[in-house]
C-alpha cells in the first residue's frame, strides 16, 4: 500500500475526524486528530491498515498546549498520529488496550510532562527517581533545574 492509497483510505474512513493529513516525504505521513478521536483512530490504524508497531510516543510543550505524537511503522510507511491537549488539565486516554506496548511511553508522558493518561494499566512512575517532588515535570518549558547542595564525602564535620 502506497502513501496515496493510505491517505485516501484514511479520508474515507475517518472523514471529518481528521484535523490534518499530510505527506511531507515519501513513506512519511502525518495524521492529526482531536483527543476524543484518538482511540478510534488507533483502532482503525491497527485493525484496518495493519499498524501494530508503535515505535515511540513523544510529547512537545507548545506553551499553552501539549502535542503528543504516536509514531507507528510498518513495512510500507511511517505514520505519526498527532493530537493536541490543553496545558491546563492535560488528559489523554490510554491506548494500551489496543497497543499493549504503549504502557512504557504513556508512563513516561506522565513523568516528564504531567499528562494524565486515563485508564493506564500501571501508572507508577517510570523514569524519575523515588522521592521526586510532585508537580515537577522535567520536559515542560517552565521547569527549572535546581542543583542539589554539593556533598563532599569526608568534608566539614
Amino acid at each position: 500500500m502506497n502513501d496515496q492509497i493510505l491517505m485516501e483510505k484514511a479520508q474515507a474512513s475517518l472523514g471529518n475526524k481528521i484535523l490534518a493529513l499530510t505527506n511531507p516525504a515519501p513513506r512519511r505521513i502525518f495524521l492529526k486528530v482531536a483527543p476524543e478521536n484518538l482511540l478510534e483512530t488507533v483502532g482503525w490504524l491497527k485493525n484496518e491498515i495493519g499498524f501494530t508497531h508503535l515505535s515511540t510516543i513523544s510529547g512537545v510543550d507548545l506553551g499553552q498546549t501539549f502535542e503528543v505524537l504516536y509514531h507507528f511503522a510498518n513495512d510500507f510507511t511511517c505514520l505519526t498520529l498527532r493530537t493536541e491537549i490543553p496545558r491546563e488539565n492535560p488528559l489523554l486516554p490510554s491506548i494500551c488496550e489496543l497497543i499493549p506496548g504503549a504502557i512504557l511511553y504513556e508512563r513516561e508522558l506522565q513523568d516528564m510532562f504531567g499528562i494524565v493518561v486515563q485508564n493506564i494499566p500501571d501508572g507508577r512512575p517510570l523514569v524519575l527517581p523515588d522521592g521526586w517532588p510532585a508537580g515537577n515535570y522535567p520536559l515542560r518549558k517552565d521547569w527549572k533545574y535546581k542543583r542539589p547542595p554539593e556533598v563532599i564525602p569526608g568534608g566539614n564535620k
